[in-house]
């Protein structure tokens, strides 16, 4: 076989697969396709001396691995926060850093719910129920999940820190990406949400508790 049919093989076969490409509709599968695509090409351009196929093929090849890599990495994170601490640090990859200052308010109750945050540094507080919210919590996720997409308190910062925010549109892609990442969002959330009830049962447990008797007043002296 000479190298005119070595590139016509590979072309042939890497063809088959770029096809295969177009009736994936998760992005996990797509992006292997897409490395077996890289690495046919690279070797027949190799051998048949075909330099600017080579070149773009050496550049696909390790964005391909690195997204394919940052998805599986994204869905073995998300199922570990499932069964460990609730945490959302696996968002922070896909949000973008905001700035905020004392007396700023982030949101508003009863207001459109587009996205959620992740506190960085700073100190913030959900105005209704007077509960400040530590560094390192996630905010404004539950309004993804709820009918009316609104807002259940308002949010306001009160002392200069930042957050790390993403929209609601980008996990609904994330999700369309790669549905078993939504299967696990959608355990961990409403994990987090059986989480606040519970706290907030605590709480009204701890109100509803009668104050302590009165201390017995001390016998009288001789």
């Amino acid at each position: 076989m000479d190298v005119t049919q070595v590139h016509q093989a590979g072309t042939f076969f890497a063809s088959i697969f770029v096809i295969a490409t177009t009736t994936m509709r998760t992005m996990i599968p797509l992006r292997v396709f897409g490395i077996v695509v890289n690495v046919i090409l690279i070797t027949t351009s190799l051998i048949s001396h075909t330099y600017p196929t080579l070149l773009l093929h050496a550049i696909l090849l390790p964005l391909n691995v690195y997204r394919l890599h940052q998805m599986l990495q994204l869905v073995r994170d998300v199922k570990k926060s499932v069964n460990s601490d609730l945490s959302m640090e696996w968002l922070k990859p896909f949000m973008t850093e905001r700035q905020c200052s004392a007396g700023e308010v982030l949101f508003y109750k009863n207001e459109k719910a587009e996205d959620m945050f992740y506190i960085v540094s700073g100190r913030y507080r959900l105005v209704e129920s007077g509960i400040e919210l530590p560094v390192g919590a996630i905010v404004g996720e539950l309004g993804m999940l709820s009918p009316a997409n609104e807002r259940t308190q308002t949010l306001e910062c009160i002392e200069a820190g930042t957050v790390l925010g993403v929209s609601y549109r980008q996990v609904e892609e994330l999700y369309v990406q790669n549905p078993e990442f939504g299967f696990y969002f959608l355990k961990l959330a409403s994990a987090r949400l059986f989480q606040n009830i519970e706290r907030l049962e605590q709480r009204l447990a701890e109100q509803s508790e009668p104050p302590p008797a009165a201390a017995s007043a001390a016998p009288a002296t001789v």
